[in-house]
């Protein structure tokens, strides 16, 4: 029997026992896929408390960079998270000529460049599967699964917390806070749930889609970013009441003109598979310009789910061991000296529908002035909501116009906030309708 791969894990949270996990339930499928057992021969972990993970014949530290420097592994993953302890460990085994597999996206979106860049220099891999929606292999589907196309775009539910919360507010009424408090007794939201909520986790993930689809270097800088705290039950009724559910999406387009990258919530018809995606699983759907538009849903968080995207990457890295690196699938699926800096659009330039809900006092001619300044501004309606008002309540008019760029429909949002019979608690989300 061939000698066993060994694996230095770095971090024993939720994920890193998961790895543990897997690779011992899974072990004898694993040798038959690779040809030799992958064993974790070495941890490094700060605390061991939580740990509910057998570590016999394990060798344990508490100091990660030691670790990473003195023990004799063949690959390390890294599963700790943060920044800059991270980002020291793994450049250190990249220095060693070891590979890395990683969940870490924050890390990535914001250092990707620099670390990718060490481990092409260095001959080494570095595979990040579970860095993007848990355990749907979004990664290798983007990156290997649709090289033979041009990619035009990639869109997705890539939070599962926002998913989560969506749902409690549109299936059973939950405001907000509710929905969020109820996620974190659950495990679904951390104690300070800000990366989740407003969309900064999210654009860690979609800069890292938008590098592998387009081929450029990562640019999370430029990913326009836009949370959910701000939705609320007015809005999921009118929604629905348009034939619309609310999600928060990553979307990215590449067309003539540039590369989009947006986080935001977006009114979804219905009708469409991704608006019937609901919990905390996430789903990803992809344009080629050959294949045409194929999508991926499954379990995006927890321990299991992103082990097994760990493990898979584990799986590649073996087979590969000891293989020229030049005959290696690129990091970004685009070889280093091919990745093209391309043009950046702010959000001003993206074109998309919009969905506006007003406040608006109960009065003739208030649905004639509004639909005046949006014609004036050459943007039509495709949908529009009345509602009259309860005691002690405004009137409200919610609608949905058709394609228009950014800068124009804000300047024409500008011109309806200026009219005089418009109330605070205007509301405005973009619209996607998924059509090839």
């Amino acid at each position: 029997m061939s000698d066993p791969i060994r694996v230095g894990l770095v971090g024993l949270g939720t994920v890193g026992q998961g790895v543990l996990r897997v690779l011992r339930n899974n072990v004898d499928e694993i040798e038959r896929r690779v040809g030799r057992r992958l064993v974790v021969t070495h941890v490094a972990t700060k605390d061991l408390a939580l740990n509910s993970e057998p570590l016999d014949g394990i060798t344990v530290s508490d100091d990660a960079l030691a670790s990473v420097r003195d023990a004799e592994v063949d690959v390390f993953v890294e599963v700790m998270g943060g920044y800059t302890i991270a980002k020291q460990v793994m450049l250190a085994a990249i220095a060693r000529g070891k590979p890395v597999v990683t969940a870490n996206k924050a890390l990535l979106a914001e250092h990707g460049n620099d670390i990718f860049g060490a481990a092409a220099a260095a001959g080494v891999a570095v595979g990040f599967e579970a860095a993007v929606a848990g355990g749907i292999p979004i990664i290798k589907a983007v990156r290997e699964g649709l090289s033979g196309n041009r990619i035009d775009s990639v869109a997705g539910i890539i939070n599962g917390t926002c998913n989560y919360i969506l749902t409690q507010m549109t299936m059973k009424g939950q405001g907000f806070a509710e929905a969020l408090a109820d996620a974190q007794k659950l495990g679904y939201a951390e104690a300070d749930p800000t990366f989740d909520i407003e969309g900064v986790d999210s654009a860690h993930k979609l800069a890292l889609l938008a590098s592998i689809a387009f081929g450029m270097p990562l640019a999370f800088k430029s990913v326009y970013c836009e949370g959910i705290s701000k939705i609320g039950a007015q809005d999921i009724q009118a929604a629905q009441a348009l034939g619309y559910r609310i999600k928060l999406l990553g979307l990215t387009r590449r067309d003539e003109s540039g590369v989009s990258m947006r986080v935001h919530p977006t009114l979804v018809p219905d009708d469409q598979l991704i608006a019937r995606v609901d919990g905390v699983v996430n789903a990803v759907v992809a344009h080629g310009n050959a294949v045409g538009t194929v999508g991926f849903f499954g379990r995006g968080a927890g321990g299991d789910p992103t082990a097994s995207a760990i493990v898979a990457d584990l799986v590649d890295v073996a087979r590969n061991l000891g293989a020229d690196a030049r005959h290696q699938v690129p990091v970004l699926g685009f070889r280093t000296d091919a990745l093209q800096p391309l043009p950046l659009l702010p959000i001003a330039e993206v074109h998309s529908s919009h969905f506006l809900r007003l406040s608006v006092a109960d009065e003739a001619g208030v649905l004639k002035a509004i639909t005046s300044v949006l014609a004036e501004s050459e943007i039509s309606i495709e949908g529009i909501l009345q509602k009259e008002p309860r005691e002690h309540e405004d009137a409200s008019v919610a609608l949905i116009t058709s394609v228009v760029q950014e800068s124009r429909f804000e300047t024409a949002l500008q011109r309806l906030l200026a009219l005089p019979f418009v109330r605070d608690g205007v509301s405005h989300i973009r619209v996607e309708h998924f059509r090839d």
